[in-house]
């Protein structure tokens, strides 16, 4: 087993000299911007790190890894552009850099491309990985309409909720860990745990990456700081406060999410008071902590040497400790 900072470098280093100078240039270059813009590239180094704790050499994944960072990407453009959101990473999104059409088409070059990279494996296991990547793309997508189809409700629920995390954000994250085993052909019982890891760990990332949309630090989040507030997004620390709150609260609160103000500084100052004045932020770090922890209980069952579930467990850790 490696340190992670191995599977990053592998990852890094592939980004780092992959080069997309193709004509048309206008449909290559955003997608060579968006993949440039790094991030912290959490699900390629998931794929490699699985692979190798089930006794593969770990490059043999890459090109899944690659696959799943590139439809990871994709999918972003296109919720960039459904959010309107300016900022990724830190830097303009590719609708903002370029246009919409334009982000439209890269980000569908960018699906066909992840689904290529599988034709570089053998076929049975072609068939495993492109048949869990199909299952995945399609709750990837029921997730965002789900999300999206929230915003105008306002009977969400805690359980729907934490559905549509599942689907947009989790699957994938435990996608990219069952392929990585799909390619070290490991045992299916082996393959279902680490995809079950890997959806508690996506889970607590999503409603950690809810909590830092409020209350991260936007130099170091890398996101517009605020802006489910300002979509009016039921996310969890929504849900959380409307059902711990007073009724004065519930009504202000309420009456916040109806709005779409130009100036929105008050809205997200008042909406992150009552975050914090119902308790609904701490319920939310509680949850964060509670996923964490049912994906490294999940570990336990794992037909694996010890050191590599501490590896794994370390992972989940470092994932978690995003500055706030």
């Amino acid at each position: 087993m490696h340190a992670i900072a191995h599977y990053q470098q592998i990852v890094q280093e592939y980004f780092a000299d992959l080069s997309l100078e193709k004509e048309p240039v206008n449909l290559y270059n955003p997608i060579q911007y968006i993949l440039s813009l790094g991030g912290k590239r959490m699900r390629p180094v998931l794929t490699l790190m699985a692979a190798d704790v089930f006794n593969a050499d770990c490059k043999a994944a890459l090109p899944a890894a690659v696959a799943v960072e590139m439809f990871h990407n994709f999918s972003l453009v296109h919720d960039d552009i459904m959010d309107d959101a300016p900022l990724r990473r830190g830097n303009e999104t590719v609708h903002e850099k370029w246009d919409v059409n334009t982000a439209i088409l890269s980000g569908d070059a960018m699906l066909i491309l992840a689904y290529q990279y599988f034709e570089e494996y053998e076929a049975e296991t072609f068939r495993s990985l492109a048949k869990l990547f199909s299952k995945t793309a399609i709750e990837v997508c029921e997730g965002q309409q789900w999300d999206v189809d929230f915003e105008e409700r306002d009977d969400v629920t805690i359980p729907e909720y934490l559905k549509m995390i599942e689907y947009k954000t989790a699957v994938l994250v435990a996608a990219a860990m069952k392929m990585g085993a799909i390619v070290a052909k490991t045992s299916e019982e082996n393959c279902d745990l680490i995809y079950d890891f890997g959806l508690n760990l996506g889970l607590a990332f999503q409603l950690q990456d809810d909590y830092l949309d409020a209350f991260g630090d936007p130099e170091t989040f890398g996101k517009q700081v605020g802006g489910d507030i300002i979509e009016n997004k039921k996310t969890y620390l929504y849900l959380k406060a409307l059902g711990q709150s007073t009724p004065v609260q519930k009504e202000r609160l309420s009456h916040w999410f109806t709005l779409h103000p130009e100036d929105t500084t008050a809205k997200i100052k008042d909406v992150k008071e009552l975050f914090v004045a119902t308790g609904a932020d701490a319920t939310t770090k509680k949850a964060i902590e509670d996923y964490t922890q049912k994906a490294f209980d999940t570990l336990k069952k794992l037909d694996i040497a010890a050191d590599k579930k501490q590896l794994l467990e370390e992972f989940g850790q470092y994932l978690m400790m995003r500055s706030v």
